[in-house]
């Protein structure tokens, strides 16, 4: 007698295994376990952004939120429709830039160099998981002041405008619904 599996025992086996796979999917949905992730990695690179801004603004030799200038400005990685509401001089506007240095001429107009030691906290600036379209990190920041605002678009369902997540964009205390906002000033 030989020992093994027949056809409809396998079929079976497969079948259920289908079934497991397929529901398994549907409520894990991946597509939007990658959108949270993308989202968690936003809020990791904006808190670390905000971090290193307030080390400079702290113990910075100049404390300037708009190196080597003064007055408003906006800057965004991607040149796109500008989150800010009180800038008039949005990130389409000319000086939207994707560079990620640290010396003040990245999208983050601060000279994070300038603090003890003269080693940046940040390596360099970090970019928007997707960095197209509507997805990208914004900065403003007006000097006469010394409030800045770091901006950025939240897709998971999760952290998106209309949760009640403290995290959203709706929530996050700032001006606008459509961007989650972090800074000194969130009405920028």
């Amino acid at each position: 007698m030989h020992k093994g599996f027949t056809l409809l025992e396998l079929l079976i086996v497969i079948g259920i295994m289908a079934i497991l796979v397929t529901a398994a999917t549907i409520v894990l949905n991946p597509a939007e376990l990658l959108k949270q992730a993308r989202d968690s990695q936003r809020l990791s690179d904006l808190d670390a952004i905000k971090t290193a801004i307030a080390l400079h603004l702290a113990t910075g030799n100049i404390p300037d939120v708009y190196f080597g200038a003064t007055g408003t400005i906006a800057k965004c990685t991607v040149a796109t429709t500008s989150p800010f509401t009180a800038t008039g001089n949005g990130c389409g506007s000319g000086l939207a830039t994707s560079s990620r240095i640290v010396t003040g001429g990245g999208w983050v107009a601060v000279n994070l160099t300038d603090v003890p030691g003269g080693v940046a906290p940040l390596g360099v600036l970090p970019m928007d998981p997707t960095n197209a379209g509507d997805y990208l990190y914004a900065y403003a920041a007006n000097d006469s002041t010394n409030v800045f605002e770091i901006n950025t678009r939240m897709e998971s369902a999760k952290y998106g405008s209309g949760t009640a997540n403290k995290m959203s964009n709706t929530n996050d205390g700032g001006s606008n619904d459509n961007w989650y906002e972090i800074g000194t000033s969130l009405t920028l």
